[in-house]
């Protein structure tokens, strides 16, 4: 059995990824929490946003703990098209999930299917991405494990979906986003707890691309984007404030002579 280390950078990868997982939830709730106030055109991309928002952090937080990830005895490469196809997964999954919250008619049910979807969503993009690493020796999973992990990423995203609905103040969607990070990061290394690895060593080339030459760029790529979308978030008026400003403005126009 190759011996599997998963903070091989020490403290360091587990901290990050979770600063990401925190970032694109809480990003997700703000948008979603601006997309129910919105109609039409607005709402829809609104729900886009916080739905790529979502997707890109639960992503860049799976990738960034594995930069962490290392079997003793082999070397690790990633598949491009399978890591890139995870990435899809989990952006058009959560899309799914966060537009059923959007526009579902009965909260309860659109929450129930929000939330597992979303979850299977979470769930599938990490053991994709999982099934791109190529390492020698054969991976296996014990069952229980990958069963639980499952289950936190629905439970997970089934309260993210129920705050995004329910939680307006900034303090809350904070407390919420740090909640989510926590429930994201903990499904993935109970997935992560589930995989046993045993190494045949050989000197053969492994196929595909080392984490530092692919993985890294891309995560740091996605990471500027949820930053720069959060500057942009934040700095956008809501609703109310514009609405509060176009008031503010009628009465002088009224003056005028």
């Amino acid at each position: 059995m190759g011996h599997l280390d998963h903070a091989a950078l020490g403290w360091l990868t587990p901290a990050l990824s979770y600063v990401m997982a925190c970032i694109g939830a809480a990003l997700g709730l703000r948008c979603t929490v601006r997309a129910l106030a919105a109609t039409g055109r607005s709402r829809r991309n609104w729900l886009l946003t916080a739905a790529s928002a979502i997707g890109t952090g639960i992503w860049t937080m799976h990738f960034v703990a594995m930069l962490g990830f290392s079997v003793t005895g082999t070397d690790i490469r990633y598949d491009v098209p399978l890591t890139l196809l995870s990435l899809l997964v989990a952006m058009v999954v959560v899309c799914a999930g966060v537009f059923a919250v959007g526009y579902g008619r009965d909260r309860g049910r659109a929450l129930f299917v929000g939330g597992l979807t979303t979850g299977l969503g979470v769930a599938s993009m990490h053991y994709l991405g999982m099934a791109a690493v190529r390492l020698h020796g054969d991976v296996s999973y014990d069952p229980a494990l990958v069963m639980l992990s499952v289950l936190i990423a629905v439970v997970a995203a089934t309260a993210a979906l129920w705050a995004a609905l329910n939680i307006k103040s900034p303090v809350a969607v904070t407390l919420a986003s740090l909640i989510m990070g926590a429930a994201v990061s903990s499904m993935h290394y109970t997935g992560m707890l589930a995989v046993s690895v045993r190494v045949t060593p050989s000197g053969e080339a492994l196929p595909g691309a080392a984490a530092m030459q692919f993985i890294f760029p891309l995560a740091v790529g996605l990471g500027s984007y949820l930053f720069l979308t959060s500057a942009f978030v934040a700095l956008s008026p809501t609703a109310g404030e514009r609405e509060a400003s176009a008031s503010a403005q009628r009465p002088v126009e009224s003056l005028a002579p």
